[in-house]
């Protein structure tokens, strides 16, 4: 017997029908004798619906659209996963598997008081623990908790991975498998490269890089906290049928394994190819060279919550003077310069530009560690297809590339292809 967490997203529980299929996965795993918690989000577009009704009424009522109280804007957008787990435990009882739901506040799950974007900092799993060795399948509303002020707080846009991994955690799950629709974790966007193969495993540290550059499969903080905590992590599909061959092999189901490096045998030069749209880049030109500059650009931009990625840095020939480029997402851009131009006498440049429309390509795996040459062949590659590279970073396990963005299928699909990850 083992106990297992499993987390079922927006789209795998849209409807009856599909929160009914969910049931018979859960009731698969119960049959096995396995101890099950199950997370749940809201159903498909239900939170997008919550989010627009809390920014219209202030409208309807006469006030601005930022003129509302954020706990209650929490109160409001988790209950749809409070409705989500109620139908999933009644879904399951008339199949006859004991289960119940639970809210966030009922195991509880202890956040901050940062209300819209929580940060959990305990779960208290003693009664769920209880329920579990009954036999008894705890169905947990996620994406949610309660704050210090007593009152609910919600995780930020995709919390519910966070919620089904810091559960595992919390109650030693044996795994964790996070059903998506999806059927795991592939080279790059199948969508873009036919060829791109589904993955078994995945270490955390890939897994946290292909997430942060443009992978949606898991959440960041997600993979942060599996890795922190050592949490084997299944990506599976729950549009497979429940009774599929090998849908009960408890070490090998069918998915992509999200576990430490260790558990990787061999461990391939080049895992997958990422990419992220909407990417802008900011140049500033003739700043002083002086100590300091750095603060005094990227300070403002912490401030206003804008995150930087890509930085490089031009000193002249004479050493006086110095350019500075970065790259934030395309939304931010106007927020960016505004606070340079606030700055602008702190930071003493001379002229600014923008430029949007670009794309990052990111080359990501953890054998470049002991391998030479991949950012050579990345180069090549990509200069052979005539495509201009704008900046470059890179760290142990990661290049990453800004490009044009009409070049970006190409560039996924000759990467994809010069490090031979549509042949193994």
């Amino acid at each position: 017997m083992a106990r297992i967490v499993m987390k079922f997203g927006g789209t795998s529980v849209a409807d009856l029908d599909r929160i009914c299929n969910v049931a018979r996965h859960v009731k698969r795993e119960v049959e096995a004798g396995h101890q099950v918690a199950v997370v749940v989000s809201a159903m498909a577009g239900k939170t997008n619906e919550l989010v627009d009704w809390v920014r219209k009424m202030p409208l309807v009522a006469g006030a601005s659209a930022s003129f509302y109280d954020a706990r209650e804007y929490d109160a409001i957008v988790a209950s749809g996963e409070q409705v989500t787990s109620g139908l999933l435990a009644v879904a399951l009882q008339s199949m006859g598997v004991d289960a119940r739901s639970w809210q966030g506040w009922q195991i509880p799950v202890r956040t901050d008081n940062a209300h819209g974007a929580a940060r959990i900092e305990t779960i208290e799993s003693a009664t769920l623990l209880e329920r579990l060795a009954m036999n008894q399948v705890a169905v947990v509303a996620g994406f949610q908790g309660i704050g210090p002020d007593n009152r609910i707080a919600t995780l930020g846009r995709g919390g519910s991975d966070t919620s089904a991994v810091a559960l595992a955690a919390a109650i030693g799950a044996d795994r964790c498998d996070i059903y998506t629709d999806v059927d795991g974790v592939y080279t790059t966007d199948p969508r873009i490269e036919p060829a791109a193969r589904r993955l078994a495993r995945v270490s955390f540290e890939e897994m946290l890089e292909m997430a942060s550059l443009g992978a949606k499969v898991l959440q960041v903080r997600s993979v942060e906290m599996a890795m922190v905590h050592n949490v084997r992590t299944f990506v599976r599909s729950s549009f497979d049928a429940p009774d599929a061959p090998g849908m009960d092999d408890f070490d090998n189901p069918p998915g992509t394994l999200i576990c430490s490096e260790d558990e990787i045998v061999e461990q391939e030069t080049v895992t997958g190819i990422a990419y992220a749209k909407d990417e802008a880049q900011i140049s500033l030109r003739r700043l002083a060279d002086r100590p300091g500059i750095s603060a005094a650009i990227f300070g403002p931009m912490a401030d206003t919550g804008i995150n930087v990625d890509m930085i490089v840095q031009n000193i002249s020939s004479d050493g006086q003077f110095t350019d500075m480029t970065f790259t934030v997402p395309t939304g931010d851009v106007d927020k960016a310069l505004a606070a340079l131009e606030a700055n602008k006498d702190a930071i003493g440049y001379d002229t600014v530009q923008s430029e949007t429309g670009l794309v990052k390509v990111s080359v990501i795996g953890i054998g470049m560690r002991s391998h030479a040459g991949v950012a050579a062949t990345a180069f090549k590659a990509l200069a052979d297809k005539s495509i201009n590279i704008r900046a470059i970073t890179t760290s142990e396990i990661k290049i990453s590339i800004l490009i044009d963005g009409p070049y970006a299928e190409l560039a996924v699909r000759t990467l994809h292809g010069v490090y031979g990850l549509d042949k193994r």
